[in-house]
């Protein structure tokens, strides 16, 4: 029942947002708002606050590498699958690889981690990992080519950390953890108003999109049960595999594999948003991750002895 607990209040957001456009509660442009305030101010205060209390020292390089390696390879496989096989256009190939490779380690990923592992302290690698190294890969391929001639434009993408609210967020949140600083008072609870408010809005705009594109979910129908193998199935099987090979104790096993199972995060639709691109495609394999996890999880917990 723990685990239920976890998942729950994710289904319920997901369903309001979604009866809310349904009931005509919020209009056709709620969508777009919804994603512009995440994107803008909720998710950035989010990333600052979160990344600027996490230590960032302590970490196992073994147990990251094993996570890393997995989303690497199944980002990637995704990224090329969309195009060989789906003929995905090359910015909805990128939203193709995060909706197969990128978990949601922060609503879930923490109630999961307290569940399963009875602890978040590698949770946070992940989080760091994701945030670092793998978003903004992600958005400066979306950035390149929302430019119409899908020029690679250097200074664009040299500027992008300071024109990008996540990457700039994530560098300040990060420098604030190494530097020791903490934000006044007076700074810090607008900043933790705003980060309550990411996980919840971005919900509620899935839900709103599922109702919105409908027809489109229709057309992607094919794909999602490729994306969710990648997602629940080939990357932990891939983690397992890489922290068998680094010989990690069963503990820190059982920490990558239940981490590289968690589904899609909400920030591949987000993404997919903000830049126009793989709307549909994102949305359901978030909402059907999110949906099949749970077995998923629990089944890997039992697999591996816990």
């Amino acid at each position: 029942m723990g685990m239920l607990h976890a998942f729950v209040p994710i289904w319920l957001l997901v369903a309001a947002g979604y009866a809310a456009r349904r009931w005509r509660l919020l209009g056709d442009g709620a969508v777009t708002v919804l994603g512009w305030f995440v994107f803008h101010l909720a998710m950035p205060a989010a990333l600052f606050v979160t990344l600027a209390r996490t230590p960032l020292a302590g970490f196992d390089g073994r147990a990251l590498a094993a996570f890393g390696s997995s989303t690497v390879l199944v980002t990637g496989a995704g990224w090329y699958g969309a195009g060989r096989f789906f003929d995905r256009k090359p910015g909805e190939r990128a939203i193709w690889g995060m909706a197969s490779g990128y978990v949601n380690s922060a609503n879930l990923g923490v109630p999961v981690a307290m569940q399963v592992l009875g602890n978040v302290s590698f949770l946070v690698q992940v989080v760091l990992l994701q945030v670092l190294v793998v978003a903004p890969i992600i958005l400066m391929t979306l950035d390149r080519h929302a430019d119409a001639a899908g020029r690679v434009r250097l200074r664009r993408i040299a500027t992008l950390p300071l024109r990008n609210p996540v990457i700039l967020a994530s560098a300040l949140g990060i420098a604030a953890s190494a530097a020791g600083v903490r934000a006044p008072s007076v700074v810090q609870m607008p900043l933790t108003w705003l980060a309550a408010a990411a996980v919840p809005t971005a919900l509620v705009a899935l839900g709103v999109s599922l109702c919105r594109l409908g027809s489109a979910l229709d057309a992607g129908r094919a794909e999602i049960p490729v994306i969710t193998a990648l997602k629940l199935i080939v990357q932990p099987a891939v983690a397992y595999a890489a922290g068998v090979l680094l010989q990690l104790p069963p503990d820190q096993l059982l920490a990558v594999v239940v981490c590289a199972g968690l589904p899609t995060a909400q920030n591949a639709f987000i993404f997919a948003q903000q830049y126009g691109v793989g709307e549909a495609i994102a949305s359901r394999a978030v909402l059907t991750t999110t949906v099949l996890s749970l077995g998923s999880i629990a089944a890997t917990a039992a697999l591996l002895g816990r």
